[in-house]
């Protein structure tokens, strides 16, 4: 029964799909495989008597007959930082798109072990590749050595992590143009491979200019890590020759350091200028609103999932700084 207590609605197969599209069960099902040899007009009429009838994949009978559940896993660290979060979105946009599933599997980015029994989980439902977010390069190398046979990729390893520094020396450049000299870093966590790409292109924009790094401070990526070090930056900040301005790795930081400098009797940018990274929805209702960098995180999705597929990608668009309130010329 369903639930309006008449007889339950008939279960829609390929037949009936075949049936209504006027073509074979064969012809659906090579549609459904991404078989190269079907004409485009019989492809959209397949796909629309899919869409007509509601039809819906059954995948552990595809697994059986194609070796190939159409599901791509993700392993994920912490789904309640702004990156993470959005990352998985993106990649299961682009799984869509691509006509395949994500499962996601959280695991600890700085335990191998915690790694590899995500990725084991996964496997153990016959995903067809991984895909990593938010790296370690010691778990991204033994999960590749653990499982030599499935396609791995991570979201921003390869020409994503020169983004991230091109991203990073977009903020340092920003504040160099506007006359600052003594520039301080807040870095994300060192064993990840975003905060190295991130913090390799902060120095390198640094040097470009003939600036040698300011203070260096690291924190684990959240708002309460970068409060817990305004005390410190502003010891620093108020320190002859200290820094004008602190360029921080991610906004989440960004946001508790301009609030924590607010608590030390700092103003931003008054008394020193913030950019941050990531283009958080949230950064630009800041107070006051964060100068911060933007990636192009559907187009990287779209890159690692054509990388586990095995297929091509445009690659993504260049980073793009967003300039706003919380940077000004040094006083």
């Amino acid at each position: 029964m369903n639930e309006s207590g008449g007889a339950p609605s008939p279960r829609v197969g390929v037949r009936e799909v075949a049936r209504e599209a006027g073509v074979s069960t064969q012809t659906v099902s090579r549609v459904l495989n991404e078989h190269p040899n079907i004409r485009p007009e019989t492809r959209d009429r397949v796909l629309a008597a899919i869409a007509a009838l509601d039809y819906r994949v059954n995948n552990a009978a595809r697994a059986l007959g194609t070796r190939t559940t159409r599901t791509l896993g993700v392993i994920a660290s912490d789904a309640t930082l702004y990156g993470p979060a959005v990352g998985i979105a993106a990649l299961e946009a682009a799984a869509r798109d691509a006509g395949r599933w994500i499962a996601t599997a959280y695991a600890d980015a700085s335990s191998e072990a915690s790694v590899r029994d995500a990725a084991d989980r996964l496997l153990g439902q016959g995903v067809d590749g991984l895909i990593v977010l938010a790296p370690h390069a010691a778990t991204l190398s033994a999960l590749t050595d653990a499982h030599p046979g499935i396609a791995v990729a991570a979201l921003h390893t390869g020409s994503g992590a020169d983004r991230q520094a091109d991203g990073a020396a977009l903020a340092v450049a920003h504040l160099v143009a506007l006359g600052h000299r003594r520039i301080g870093l807040v870095a994300g966590p060192a064993e990840w491979l975003e905060a190295r790409s991130r913090e390799a292109g902060a120095v390198r924009a640094l040097a470009d200019a003939g600036l040698e790094p300011g203070p260096r401070w690291s924190g684990d990526w959240t708002a309460a890590a970068g409060a817990a070090l305004a005390p410190l930056v502003a010891t620093a900040v108020r320190t002859a020759g200290g820094p004008t301005a602190i360029a921080v790795a991610n906004d989440q930081m960004a946001l508790g350091l301009v609030a924590g400098l607010r608590e030390e009797d700092l103003e931003v940018p008054r008394d020193v200028s913030v950019t941050g990274f990531d283009d958080n929805p949230d950064a630009a209702h800041y107070r006051p609103a964060l100068t911060t960098v933007g990636l192009d995180l559907a187009g990287e999705a779209r890159r690692a999932v054509a990388t586990v597929l095995g297929s091509d990608a445009t690659e993504p668009a260049p980073p793009r700084l967003l300039p706003r309130a919380s940077t000004a010329p040094p006083r």
